[in-house]
């Protein structure tokens, strides 16, 4: 077993990523590149990395990309891979979210596999055509939910499907930042300029953005999906024109009930995405700023602190941390856990090979598809006084 807890490689390179997006002045972009090469199983050969020719190739300079491997947008890049003998793996989209189909759609036509930022797309019609596309080509398409690759949260989902905490009774989801509590998409800021616009972000702000995150773990955890919800989205910063705080009821299939809380309005948490899951038997609690400690509380006994690597912790723990009990792991290793599983289920793939079982959790385009109807029905049951809405 390798430092990343998947099988041995026996493919005598490291796989070829590809990049849209991620260009001079982006975020995510740089934290998917380093995130790839954390445990040394892809390298970045070729981008698309601005819908501005001129800055995709000044951008795919700064990286030092070959110039032939440099392009001036996504469909001349998915012409240009897809005849060459060594062609890109796989392509990471790190756009804006409405660029998000289009350029997947184009790399699934080329027969390239696709790690793509979330939410999927920005309208559910085109996320259900998005994965039809992708069921046909038989090709990998991950969407990067980066919280599910930490080890506790795995430790968490597997503590539920073993049981532990009996039938899930409550789930208690919140994601919660202050980094738009003031209008600073009228500063020139890139990120907060675009995830501010319906036209590039979709039809919503704190809902699509970082609701998605908190939606998507609360499934992944609770091995539960959400049948309907009632939503009140709000919007407290005069003249912005999407959501910067929500509020949501949620009614899973099974009969538990939870609340989904998103904000980034919430003046004095930089990031502060937690879960809370009560079963008949026991409760866990686990906070994205202290990612190192599950807090495991069965009924009728102290609760339990269980450490990524500690007593207490279990395979799909271990299998996702990088070094030894004590040492923190955090945001870069998380990412970097969704790209090894990725490499090992395409390398599988082309040594005939099945892949390493734990490698699978990597949310699949049908997590994809959850997260844009979990957007639609909240903006819709808003619209509708927080009626009860079916996703």
């Amino acid at each position: 077993m390798t430092i990343s807890g998947t099988s041995s490689q026996s493919l005598n390179r490291r796989l070829r990523l590809g990049m849209v997006g991620g260009g001079r002045g982006a975020f995510i972009g740089a934290v998917h590149r380093i995130a790839a090469r954390l445990d040394d199983r892809w390298e970045l050969v070729a981008g698309a990395l601005s819908s501005d020719p001129g800055r995709a190739r000044e951008s795919g300079a700064d990286l030092l990309l070959p110039p032939d491997r440099i392009y001036g947008d996504f469909l001349e890049m998915a012409r240009g891979e897809k005849h060459r003998d060594d062609r890109i793996d796989a392509v990471a989209i790190v756009t804006p979210n409405h660029a998000h189909a289009p350029a997947a759609r184009a790399f699934l036509d080329a027969g390239i596999h696709v790690i793509c930022d979330k939410p999927l797309t920005t309208s559910r019609d085109e996320a259900e055509q998005l994965a039809k596309l992708a069921d046909q080509s038989g090709l990998i398409f991950a969407v990067t939910h980066n919280y599910t690759g930490y080890p506790l949260v795995r430790q968490a989902r597997e503590m539920v499907l073993a049981g532990e905490l009996g039938q899930i009774r409550v789930v208690q989801v919140e994601y919660v930042q202050d980094w738009l509590a003031t209008r600073l998409e009228e500063t020139g800021q890139k990120q907060a300029e675009w995830r501010t616009d319906p036209s590039r972000a979709g039809p919503a702000g704190s809902i699509g953005d970082i609701g998605t995150h908190a939606f998507n773990l609360a499934e992944f955890v609770s091995v539960q999906e959400v049948e309907d919800l009632a939503a009140e989205l709000h919007t407290f910063v005069e003249g912005r024109p999407l959501d910067d705080n929500a509020h949501v009821l949620l009614r899973f299939a099974s009969g538990a009930r939870g609340m989904l809380w998103c904000s980034q309005v919430a003046v004095g948490r930089e990031n502060g995405l937690r879960i809370r899951i009560y079963g008949e038997k026991g409760g866990l609690e686990w906070h994205q700023e202290n990612p190192n400690v599950l807090r495991f509380a069965p009924l009728g006994e102290p609760p339990r602190l269980i450490t990524r690597n500690g007593p207490g912790s279990g395979a799909a723990s271990r299998s996702a941390s990088r070094i030894p009990a004590g040492h923190p792991e955090g945001y870069l290793e998380g990412f970097a856990q969704l790209y090894s599983d990725i490499a090992e289920q395409i390398m599988a793939r082309m040594e005939g090979r099945e892949p390493y079982p734990l490698s699978l959790q990597v949310p699949t385009v049908e997590q994809g598809i959850r997260g844009v109807r979990f957007i639609e029905a909240a903006v819709r049951s808003s619209k509708e006084g927080a009626a009860w809405t079916p996703i």
